[in-house]
């Protein structure tokens, strides 16, 4: 059962509130009149809980069980029928579980955005605004299509940016592993012969053998520092001050900057663009959308951007005022804002921006490939050196 927080008035018109438990929203008007109240307001209390509210879809799979709700919703099939048509024709036993719970909320008459808040592991607040908003203007088909291809694009683009990345880490993580075991196992060994002939050893061999000896001497004491600094990283960037920080360096890291500037910019507009094309208004749009800016620097300046809006404002110059969006997104807001249609603007700035993250990760990715291969070629080239130039002494004094 789930706690609901209802208002009602009594026979006289006063005012009357209080908490009940039932089952659906539908129970507690039953029984609110029961009583000799007449309902005017019943709302699931915060914090509430709900079998099955552990549930947690996957990205795509909540894109693609939201794709299977908006096309049988645009087909015309009420809410309750679509919901159980996703539930039939889902593989996945959570998605299937999810939406028949969605149904069952539905068809006791509980809102359609009410039910989404009892799963917040898997419907975010933009999810569940987006679907608010669809709701109140009567185009929740259009909404739900909208925010189908807002998350498939975000899962394109998120599959992109793991692709391009993990051959680099792939390739540092093996190599690095490599000249861990020719360092503290192979060479030892292989060095131990050369030191049996008293014969004295090249410069480079000796800084070798040293390297060794100190690396094998205090291997364990540099894996356990880099774990501890590993975990005091992480339990750092849980502080608001220090994660700000965090972020505005990568923010001025000239490569890795700009495309992180390029990511979270594209994501502010192309959710923008779903909120005020979906007719919600302008000001909660803003705020809906800078939630999702991961980068505080980039959080912060379109909160600022969104208070000069609610001053009177425009957008366009807002965004301008911070000077840290794009030039690309501030100009065709501006011309969206002359012609009345900035939600298709804002969309368009949303590709191109994605476009230009795709090109610079594609372009940081080939750039740390031949790097790395070269940095791995050169510390190689230094320990076949190093082993390889007591031979050649030997050689020249056999001559």
């Amino acid at each position: 059962m789930t706690a609901y927080r209802w208002e009602a008035v009594d026979g006289d018109g006063r005012l009357r509130q209080g908490i009940l438990e039932a089952d659906t929203p539908r129970a507690v008007r039953d029984q609110l009149r029961a009583g000799g109240l007449t309902p005017t307001a019943v709302d699931a209390q915060a914090g509430r809980t709900d079998a099955g509210s552990h549930v947690r879809l996957p990205a795509p799979l909540l894109a693609l069980t939201t794709r299977q709700l908006a096309t049988l919703a645009l087909s015309g099939m009420p809410l309750d029928q679509a919901l159980a048509a996703v539930a039939e024709q889902a593989d996945d036993a959570r998605a299937a579980k999810l939406a028949s719970q969605l149904r069952a909320h539905v068809a006791s008459g509980e809102a359609l955005p009410s039910a989404l808040a009892r799963y917040p592991r898997t419907f975010t607040p933009l999810y569940r605004g987006l679907v608010a908003a669809g709701a109140e203007t009567g185009r929740l088909a259009e909404v739900l299509s909208r925010l189908s291809d807002y998350l498939e694009a975000r899962e394109a683009l998120r599959q992109k940016v793991i692709l391009a990345l993990i051959y680099p880490a792939v390739v540092t993580i093996i190599a690095f592993a490599v000249i861990a075991v020719l360092l503290v196992y192979v060479v030892p060994q292989v060095v131990a012969v050369y030191q049996q002939s008293r014969q004295t050893l090249p410069w480079l061999t000796q800084a070798l053998i040293a390297t060794s000896g100190f690396f094998r001497a205090t291997g364990w004491l540099w894996l356990a520092g880099v774990v501890g600094a590993l975990v005091a990283f992480m339990i750092a960037l849980r502080q608001a001050a220090f994660r700000a920080r965090w972020h505005a360096f990568l923010l001025r890291t000239p490569v890795v900057g700009r495309l992180l500037r390029s990511l979270d910019t594209a994501r502010f507009a192309s959710t923008l663009a779903i909120l005020t094309g979906s007719g919600a208004p302008l000001l909660r749009a803003l705020d809906a959308a800078a939630e999702v800016v991961r980068r505080i620097p980039l959080r912060e300046a379109a909160a600022r951007a969104a208070a000069l809006v609610r001053e009177g404002v425009a957008l366009s110059r807002a965004l301008r005022e911070q000077k840290v969006f794009p030039p690309v997104l501030v100009h065709l807001v501006a011309n969206g804002e002359q012609s009345g249609r900035l939600a298709p603007m804002l969309e368009r700035a949303a590709g191109e921006l994605e476009r230009d993250a795709e090109r610079r990760l594609a372009w940081l990715a080939a750039l740390l490939q031949p790097a790395l291969i070269v940095i791995m070629g050169a510390i190689v080239l230094v320990l076949v050196l190093a082993v390889m130039l007591p031979i050649v002494s030997m050689n020249q004094l056999i001559r």
